[in-house]
């Protein structure tokens, strides 16, 4: 028997290997969009308003000219042909441009992205009206150095999203203006000015003060009021209304910035030890920044933390910016400088190598302050902190070198639609680890204590009525703090996307910035190898959890319970599995399209914005919700295709948990009868696919006044109880009555009173 159930276990996993095998050499690998792919979804119109056909492709990367019959209007470009265009999914943007001689945005289409912003509730048509305020704007003065980038406008919820977008748009277009490829642009490469070196024997390190007064440190001291009045005067009434404090002489912001590749400021910000650590992993000409702020306002926001990018800070030099992301910084505790403040947020920022950079050059760094103005919507504001090296740290200045022809710039040879390289510092997500250190302890115990409840339930399930209340209190944890507060609540689109990164290129760092997630699917994944998917679907699932306990309080308000025939419930089961496989191969197809349809779960609307989103969304929501309070969780049972996801890989678990009696189906039906989620058949075996380990049948599996074999074992050992007791010996009596005559016994007994307690 055990010979056998190991054959079929082999079979199974032979079967999933084939399947791991088979599903990528038929799919074949994502292929990246190209620009003719792009302009077939994209009518000339759409980029020129008068355009009317596209003409043929020019150069490497191609840019397409846009006509309107003979006359070329301008050129039609993929922004990814020219930048990296990386956002929260860690896959390409890809951004159809279309732009005049001059360096003008005509137009822009949105072609294909994997961002999930349709998972939060934020419409698609909101992020391109933001994109579409780029249009209009010239690049050209922005190449030519003489003004700064422009901002697409932020949309609440989405914001690195959108920042990526404007920033690969703007980015693309003023590389392509500076290689001089648009007919009639005369905006050729930014004036170079005269190339400094910094002056090695510098190192003398100075305390706070010093850098300070002698411009090595510039900060940026913004007020409450100060900032509240910036955003009246850009008439922004409702953002200057919602101010950080009351107080408006508060602290806004002490925002601090030096570059610490320098040797003389690193050494006496970082101290030697660090400087040292820091000098070892720059590459020849490579910089970093040290960032240090205080006050109401983080410079550091959470976009980083959510999808690895820091939203609020932009590096600006030449008319290009740059965002950091979470493998470019590293948290650094306290600044080793003589006086130095304590300061809330100190981070220091490595420069990429495919950002060009001089630190001896003027450079800012652009604070973005974003404030609440109606709802979830918020309005934003720059405020530039500008830098120049002083002088002391440069070598004397060269005479200055007659300026050279233009010269086309070399195009990068970065696979096109791919991922900017990375340097090779260590892997810094294990800093946001740190900073959820609280949320991470809180949910290995939850983990740890359900772990107990599982390998102990024969205990528990001996008292019913604590392992109730234990159950209840579990939920209510799981729906409030998981769900609603952190927001963990996992989603189909979760194991669509690692199988898709498993056919693309799979990458450990974008599944380990959430750290709860990363977490919970790794003890999803633990669970399936010994109990199936019921301790998630059954524990650990927000959703599932806001279903069973809206059940209870109908029960408790007296709502009719409705129990469905075996049949029809039995042929309901397959429809989440439908859903599931229709999702899983549209994933195939296009993973972002997956995602649209992947609403079919309601968990974003209930859980992760808790009903704030738009009616259609919360009604749906509703609507799964409703059958739920007559059937208990009527959505887990027929419609979850996250539960069919998981059900598939459980039926490989390891151990058999669950106890059953002989008796149980044949002939007694209480356990199958008494299932909240129907997953016991006629027959008596328990579907593992369908079981969501609520632990129901156990209970009754201990109760020797429900289940009715243990209540003919607890009548038989009564019975030998009683029989195998020693029958009672006769009283004795007392020595002193068997020293009475008999005659006396018999007088005593005549004038004794009657035993009225007997009586």
């Amino acid at each position: 028997m055990a010979f056998s159930h190991l054959l079929q276990s082999a079979r199974r996993g032979l079967w999933l290997a084939a399947l791991c095998l088979l599903l990528p050499l038929v799919c074949g690998a994502a292929q990246a969009l190209t620009l003719a792919e792009a302009l077939d979804k994209t009518p000339p119109t759409q980029l020129f308003a008068e355009a009317d056909a596209y003409g043929t492709p020019q150069g490497d990367p191609a840019i397409v000219p846009v006509l309107k019959g003979d006359q070329t209007l301008g050129y039609a470009y993929l922004n990814s042909d020219f930048t990296a265009s990386t956002g929260y999914s860690g896959k390409p943007i890809r951004i159809v441009v279309g732009i005049d001689a001059k360096g003008v945005i005509r137009g822009i289409n949105l072609v294909e992205h994997h961002e999930p912003i349709v998972l939060i509730g934020i419409p698609e048509a909101k992020v391109l009206a933001a994109l579409n305020g780029l249009i209009g704007s010239d690049l050209g003065h922005v190449a030519r150095g003489e003004v700064k980038p422009p901002q697409a406008e932020i949309v609440s919820g989405a914001t690195v999203t959108v920042l990526v977008m404007g920033d690969s748009i703007v980015r693309s277009a003023v590389k392509l203006i500076r290689s001089g490829r648009l007919d009639g642009s005369a905006a050729g490469p930014a004036p170079q000015a005269v190339r400094r070196e910094l002056d090695p024997a510098v190192t003398q390190t100075a305390d706070w003060q010093t850098l300070l007064g002698d411009g090595s440190v510039r900060g940026l001291v913004l007020s409450v009021g100060e900032v509240s009045k910036a955003f009246a005067d850009a008439g922004q009434p409702a953002a200057a209304g919602h101010p950080e404090a009351a107080d408006p002489e508060a602290d806004f912001i002490n925002l601090y910035m030096a570059p610490v590749s320098v040797p003389a400021i690193g050494r006496s910000l970082l101290g030697d030890v660090a400087y040292d650590r820091l000098a070892a992993k720059l590459k020849p000409g490579q910089s970093a920044l040290l960032v240090a702020g205080d006050g109401a306002y983080s410079f550091k926001g959470s976009g980083y933390v959510r999808g690895g990018i820091f939203d609020r800070i932009e590096l600006m030099q030449d008319g290009q910016g740059l965002r950091f992301k979470d493998h470019d910084h590293t948290r650094i505790p306290v600044l080793a400088a003589q006086g130095a403040p304590r300061l809330k947020e100190i981070a220091l920022f490595v420069v990429p190598q495919d950002f060009t950079f001089d630190v001896t050059q003027p450079f800012d760094l652009q604070l973005l302050v974003q404030r609440q103005t109606q709802g979830r919507d918020k309005a934003t504001l720059p405020f530039d902190l500008a830098y120049q090296i002083p002088e002391r740290y440069l070598l004397p200045a060269p005479e200055p070198e007659p300026a050279p022809a233009a010269q086309p710039e070399p195009q990068a040879r970065t696979q096109v639609g791919q991922p900017a390289p990375e340097d090779d510092g260590p892997a810094l997500w294990k800093s946001m680890w740190q900073m959820n250190h609280v949320q991470i302890a809180i949910l290995g115990v939850a983990l740890a204590v359900l772990t107990a409840i599982f390998f102990f339930q024969d205990v528990l399930t001996k008292y019913p009525r604590t392992f109730l209340w234990v159950r209840r209190a579990y939920l209510t944890f799981t729906l409030v703090w998981l769900g609603w507060m952190v927001h963990t609540q996992l989603s189909v689109v979760n194991v669509l996307t690692f199988f898709n990164a498993l056919l693309s290129g799979f990458s450990w760092e974008y599944f380990l910035s959430a750290p709860l997630v990363f977490i919970l699917w790794c003890s999803v994944a633990a669970g399936l190898l010994f109990w199936g998917r019921g301790p998630f679907c059954g524990w650990l699932c927000p959703f599932g959890a806001l279903q069973e306990l809206s059940n209870t309080v109908a029960r408790w308000l007296r709502f009719p319970q409705i129990t469905l025939p075996w049949g029809l419930h039995e042929r309901l089961w397959p429809i989440k599995y439908m859903i599931f496989l229709g999702l899983f191969g549209l994933s195939l197809y296009s993973l972002s399209d997956a995602e649209i349809y992947a609403e079919v779960e309601p968990f974003k609307t209930a859980i992760i914005l808790k009903f704030m989103r738009e009616w259609g969304f919360v009604l749906f929501a509703l609507a799964c919700l409703l059958p739920g309070l007559f059937i208990e969780r009527f959505y887990c049972r027929y419609m979850c295709p996250l539960g069919a996801a998981l059900a598939i890989p459980g039926r490989m678990r390891m151990f058999e948990w669950l106890k059953r009696w002989p008796e149980c189906g044949s002939p007694c039906q209480r356990c199958a009868n008494d299932c909240p989620v129907q997953a016991i058949h006629p027959e008596g075996q328990i579907n593992v696919n369908e079981c969501i380990y609520c632990m129901n049948c156990q209970v009754l599996y201990h109760d020797d006044t429900r289940c009715p074999h243990m209540i003919t074992v607890k009548a038989r050992r009564e019975k030998i109880a009683r029989s195998a007791a020693p029958k009672p010996a006769p009283a004795a009596a007392p020595k002193t009555a068997r020293a009475q005559p008999p005659a006396f016994r018999a007088q005593q007994a005549a004038t004794q009173p009657p035993d009225l307690k007997g009586a």
